[in-house]
């Protein structure tokens, strides 16, 4: 571990810039791993420990989803929510954070080894904590804000009341980030955190999308210019007005479309050709399995008409059906 560490300052110029702005900064960074500028385009994805499989399904998600649209995911490395934030960027050939409450050469959690290895392989661990340092309780909200500090918003996905999450997700709204909570079943203990962020006023998240609307606005700030200037070869942010030139006609006031055109994509959320009907049915079906009717009324099409649009979103490998004839997202 000592001969891959690599040791970054406050002044360095490799040091995160977000990060850096936040008011309690860490005067030294220990990584193992390489830090990019990319990485200034981060969301971190945190939540329970104790995770169910519906937390799982929606956090691998999010984050194989974000990851193909070129976010940098930031994690914690812990069990649950943390690990498989880490494995759907990963799965996704994606750029992932590991923000770590103890010394770089400390194996916490244990069974975490091969993980810890691959986000090193494909992104970096970082911590302020120096070699030897054990993961005392007092670290990890240290940890937190380091977290949120090097993410552009932090999505909370599944919290007990009193959850670590939680205190992340208090420095996010304090460092002015954006805050996102993903819903869950009302008599869940692991929804009782989440559903009193968004009673504070958090982004309900169901769907990528629902970031991605909080997020675009942010690439206006001057931060994010050297990533996109790099990407697009124009000296500002690319906005709405700035792409919509080269699009046709019909689809300059498509806001997928235009996200598609802004984000630097690595693989398509949105599939390409989709007839106006394909698209309507394709933006109300989510990762949760829905009905025909359903659908129908959520696209306000008739029924006939949502079934042919299924079939071929379909064979477009967009859409997958569930048991019972209910339909979701395969992508």
């Amino acid at each position: 571990m000592a001969e891959t560490m690599t040791t970054i300052e406050i002044s360095d110029v490799r040091y995160p810039v977000l990060l850096r702005n936040i008011p309690d900064p860490p005067p030294i960074l220990y990584v193992d791993g390489e830090l990019e500028p990319v990485d200034v385009q981060a969301v971190a994805i945190v939540g329970s420990r104790h995770a169910t499989f519906y937390g799982i399904r929606i956090a691998r998600t999010l984050a194989e989803e974000l990851s193909r649209l070129g976010f940098t995911i930031v994690s914690g490395m812990a069990r649950g929510i943390d690990r498989v934030a880490h494995e759907g960027a990963l799965a996704a050939g994606g750029r992932t954070l590991a923000v770590l409450g103890c010394g770089l050469d400390v194996a916490y959690p244990t069974e975490h080894t091969q993980l810890r290895a691959q986000v090193a392989e494909a992104g970096a661990l970082l911590t302020e904590f120096p070699l030897g340092s054990p993961p005392l309780a007092a670290h990890f909200p240290r940890r937190n804000r380091i977290l949120s500090g090097l993410s552009l918003g932090v999505v909370v996905v599944e919290a007990a009341e009193g959850s670590g999450s939680l205190i992340t997700a208090k420095l996010a709204a304090e460092q002015g980030r954006e805050v996102f909570a993903v819903p869950g079943p009302i008599d869940a203990p692991t929804s009782r955190g989440t559903h009193g962020l968004l009673k504070q006023g958090a982004k309900l998240t169901e769907t990528v999308d629902d970031i991605l609307d909080e997020l675009l606005p942010q690439l206006e700030q001057p931060i994010i210019r050297t990533r996109l200037s790099q990407d697009f070869g124009i000296s500002h942010p690319p906005t709405p007005s700035d792409v919509a030139p080269a699009l046709p006609e019909a689809a300059r006031t498509d806001s997928l479309v235009l996200r598609q055109a802004l984000f630097p994509v690595r693989r398509s959320l949105v599939p390409a050709d989709l007839s106006p009907e394909e698209k309507k049915v394709y933006a109300v079906v989510s990762c949760e399995p829905q009905s025909i009717d359903e659908l129908s009324e959520r696209a306000a099409l008739a029924s006939s008409k949502v079934v042919c649009a299924l079939l071929s979103l379909e064979l477009k490998d967009a859409v997958r059906q569930a048991p019972g004839q209910r339909y979701q997202r395969s992508i």
